[in-house]
């Protein structure tokens, strides 16, 4: 547990305060199982709070316990330094959805955050430990929220995974990035993930089928497939999976059919430079028809991005010449694109 730069006013007695707090929670639970039985959703925080009231007194925590309610985080704050979480859950197990990785609403001056987890479901129990070390992952339902386990073995945290400790991480600009590059180098080939991206990449919040795009939209969006998906060339089962994935968690868009988008129409012919090439697969003269918006494209993406879709490092003054070298290999074994010089010809196109 990572300490406070500030000093931590009454820490030995507030762990009293919360041990016995926990401790007389459990002696109700047994005494009036029915009453507490009820106490679901915020029902436990005033319940909580009036508990701690009384244990208070007579401790420098007397008169200092306030609920403060509402969608502010935490629940219950003490002295304005310390604060406690309330959670429940109905079933017979320790892991419920937590609260936003953003702690947006975190009330002001609380340094010093306990989680108090009432479990409803029979036997009634309820635990307390530090808020940091009971959240195991980051999971998703409007927003990126933590995962808590009260039963988390010490150093399986989501802090221990990304190797940043809970303080530092919550007061990161943007804290969801490291979370988000610790789950990318989970990925398994074929995967992305779902709607945890960096803030400043935010998915639209309408998904829209892709015959409803306009036709200028349909082929931007191609474009910029045939740059960050350079596998679209190749002859591989999974060449439009990482594509696919892409248009629905990065753009909203779901295509029923991603591969006619690239082969439709079947092989054809295509002059450059007074030399006809006969028999080209579809997906190339896609991209020789439309290789000045591709470029385009290309130019305005920076490297750092590349890097992403690419899996391999590249250059503002590179990049072109690495997404050519990209496509070339991709087409090597291809049937149809084996007896063209791809890259003689995309270098032609680029100069031109």
């Amino acid at each position: 547990m990572v300490v406070s730069v500030n000093p931590e006013p009454h820490k030995s007695e507030f762990n009293v305060l919360l041990n016995s707090t926990i401790d007389e929670l459990n002696k109700h639970a047994k005494k009036s199982p029915a009453t507490i039985e009820k106490l679901k959703g915020n029902k436990l925080e005033p319940y909580a709070r009036d508990v701690m009231s009384e244990l208070a007194i007579g401790t420098p925590f007397e008169n200092s316990i306030e609920l403060i309610g509402g969608q502010k985080f935490p629940d219950i704050v003490a002295k304005k330094f310390y604060g406690i979480e309330v959670k429940t859950t109905t079933q017979n197990h320790w892991k419920t959805t937590g609260n936003s990785v953003m702690e947006s609403t975190r009330v002001e001056d609380v340094e010093r955050i306990f989680m108090l987890f009432g479990k409803l479901g029979k036997p009634i129990e309820f635990k307390c430990r530090a808020y940091e070390e009971c959240l195991s992952e980051v999971v998703v339902t409007h927003s990126p929220r933590y995962l808590i386990d009260m039963n988390l073995e010490k150093g399986k945290t989501i802090f221990d995974k990304i190797k940043t400790p809970y303080d530092t991480l919550r007061k990161k600009k943007n804290p969801i990035k490291p979370i988000t590059e610790y789950y990318k180098s989970k990925l398994k080939p074929g995967q992305d993930l779902w709607w945890i991206q960096d803030t400043e990449k935010a998915s639209k919040l309408v998904i829209d089928i892709w015959n409803n795009l306009s036709s200028n939209e349909k082929q931007h969006t191609k474009n910029r497939a045939m740059v960050y998906f350079p596998e679209v060339f190749s002859n591989r089962s999974d060449k439009f999976a990482r594509l696919s994935i892409w248009l629905v968690t990065r753009e909203s868009i779901v295509c029923p059919n991603v591969r006619d988008l690239f082969t439709a129409g079947g092989k054809g012919n295509y002059l450059i430079k007074d030399k006809t090439y006969r028999d080209i697969p579809r997906v190339f003269i896609k991209l020789f028809d439309n290789i000045d918006s591709v470029l385009e494209v290309l130019i305005n993406t920076s490297a750092l991005e590349l890097k992403e879709y690419w899996d391999m490092r590249t250059t503002e003054k590179k990049k072109i010449m690495d997404w050519i070298d990209l496509v070339e290999f991709n087409s090597k074994s291809v049937q149809g694109a084996t007896h063209l010089d791809i890259k003689k010809i995309l270098t032609e196109l680029t100069l031109r």
